[in-house]
């Protein structure tokens, strides 16, 4: 640690929906970040108002190469979320998950530092166990469309539990569930953004399936705050620790309540279920409550409606980089 409280932190995908708000959030409390991202899902427009900050810097690098820099901790968020972006490139993306674990870590060691993962609850996959603990194996295809993102992250998870057997590294291992809010990317293709910004443009409003699978939404505020209790946490708490909103809602639910708050005239349409899209998807959060004191205050309702002006702001001023 540099000096008082304040450290160096580096976010790795700090441009991101996530790293964006995570960077905002450590420099609000005095600390410097040196934001790293390759830009392939993350944007300028995300950190725009962080660049004229004297304690942030941001690196353009790609974490499946290495990285050479002093920082106090880390955190690596990089690599794409969704399955749009993270099926454009499938051996990229296990490529970020992997080797970018192998690089970030192999600095936290160097470093002496503690680093966080920011894993997945697609860890999971299409679970039979309901609501989801962590001490859950999982039920994933590891041949299907998903598993570059699902088994990238899985294998993250053991780089990460091996580094802290065999180098007694500390670490911190996040499993997030779907979070959503402000800066999501708007041609992600996940759920909230394609409900939110098909209401606000008339159009047609598309579910997958009969919109009868469940998922558990959680504010990007919420998941933030649960982000730096754990990071804080003394050395033998490592996790995995699910975070995410235990609240679960129905798709077609959660796109009549979009409708109703934007006032839309869209109507629903039905379409195939992509390939091994889970049924249910929903956290027990015992863990984060038990261990970081933490759990989701932000309602869904109030969390859209956040959301949604985020999103008529991006459509008046145009994307940006």
């Amino acid at each position: 640690m540099r000096y008082g409280h304040t450290k160096k932190i580096l976010v790795t995908g700090g441009a991101g929906f996530l790293g964006s708000h995570l960077c905002e959030r450590l420099l609000a409390q005095g600390h410097e970040i040196l934001c790293v991202d390759n830009f392939f899902t993350g944007s300028r427009r995300n950190i725009a108002h962080l660049l004229d900050k004297p304690n942030f810097e941001l690196l353009r690098h790609d974490v499946t190469f290495p990285l050479y820099v002093e920082v106090d901790e880390i955190y690596n968020l990089a690599c794409p979320a969704s399955p749009v972006h993270y099926q454009f490139d499938p051996v990229q993306t296990t490529k970020t998950s992997v080797i970018g674990a192998i690089n970030m870590l192999g600095l936290a060691k160097r470093l002496k530092a503690r680093i966080f993962q920011a894993s997945t609850s697609e860890v999971y996959g299409d679970p039979e166990v309901h609501p989801q603990p962590e001490e859950y194996w999982g039920r994933v295809n590891p041949i299907g469309f998903r598993s570059c993102y699902d088994e990238g992250k899985r294998c993250a998870e053991t780089l990460f539990f091996d580094y802290h057997r065999q180098h007694r590294l500390p670490i911190k291992v996040a499993r997030i569930f779907n979070t959503y809010g402000p800066r999501m990317h708007p041609n992600d293709g996940r759920v909230v953004s394609n409900l939110v910004l098909q209401a606000l443009r008339g159009q047609d409003i598309t579910l997958y399936g009969d919109g009868a699978q469940t998922r558990s939404f959680c504010y990007v505020d919420d998941l933030i705050e649960a982000f730096i209790r754990l990071m804080n946490t003394d050395s033998e708490v490592t996790g995995p620790i699910n975070l995410g909103n235990p609240a679960e809602f129905t798709i077609r639910s959660l796109a009549e309540i979009v409708i109703a708050l934007t006032g839309s005239r869209s109507k629903l349409v039905y379409r195939q279920l992509p390939p091994d899209d889970p049924r249910q998807r929903r956290p027990d959060i015992a863990k984060a409550t038990q261990l970081l004191a933490w759990e989701p205050t932000i309602d869904l309702r109030d969390g859209l409606m956040r959301t949604i002006r985020y999103f008529e702001d991006y459509l008046s001023t145009g994307p940006a980089e």
